[in-house]
Order: structure tokens, then sequence, then C-alpha cells
């Protein structure tokens, strides 16, 4: 499944640290914007991480699981990346 993957991290050391995670599973489409390929146990072990990193009263991480659907309708306006995210893309 792909996720839109949206942060707002208050410390800059977490916030490197929480995209340190989503580079190695997708592709940041914004500052704080990471379009992610992830399988069902990826997506755990991730939100896994996210939270031993991130200060639930400070910071807040948001999925947004998108279909195929919804990721044919998107429309980007400006600069888009050259790359795509497909949920059977394996990034290692």
């Amino acid at each position: 499944m792909v996720y839109l993957v949206c942060y707002d991290i208050v410390c800059d050391r977490r916030r490197l640290k929480v995209a340190h995670v989503l580079e190695g599973y997708g592709l940041r489409v914004q500052k704080s914007v990471f379009e992610c390929g992830f399988s069902e146990r990826q997506f755990e072990l991730v939100r896994n991480q996210i939270q031993r990193i991130m200060q639930e009263k400070e910071d807040q991480v948001r999925f947004y699981p998108m279909n195929h659907a919804c990721q044919e309708k998107a429309l980007v306006l400006g600069i888009q990346p050259n790359f795509t995210v497909s949920d059977s893309a394996i990034i290692l």
C-alpha cells in the first residue's frame, strides 16, 4: 500500500531521524511529506520506529493510505520528481 506521510516535528534532531526512516521507504515530495510504499509488516515497523522517535505531546505524524485510484487522481502543480512509488516497489 502507498501512504502519504506528513509530519510536523518540533525538534530538528527528531525531525531528521524521522526523515531518515522514511527515506528508506519512499520519495520525499516536500520537506515534510513523503510518498512511501509499505507492506503491512513494514508499515508496523515504521510506525513503531517513528513512535519511539517522536514526542507525542509536541510532534505529529500522519499516514494517509492512497489506493491506486487516488494516486492516479493526484494533481501536482509545479516541479515533480521523476520517481513514482507503487505498492509493488521495493526500496533497499
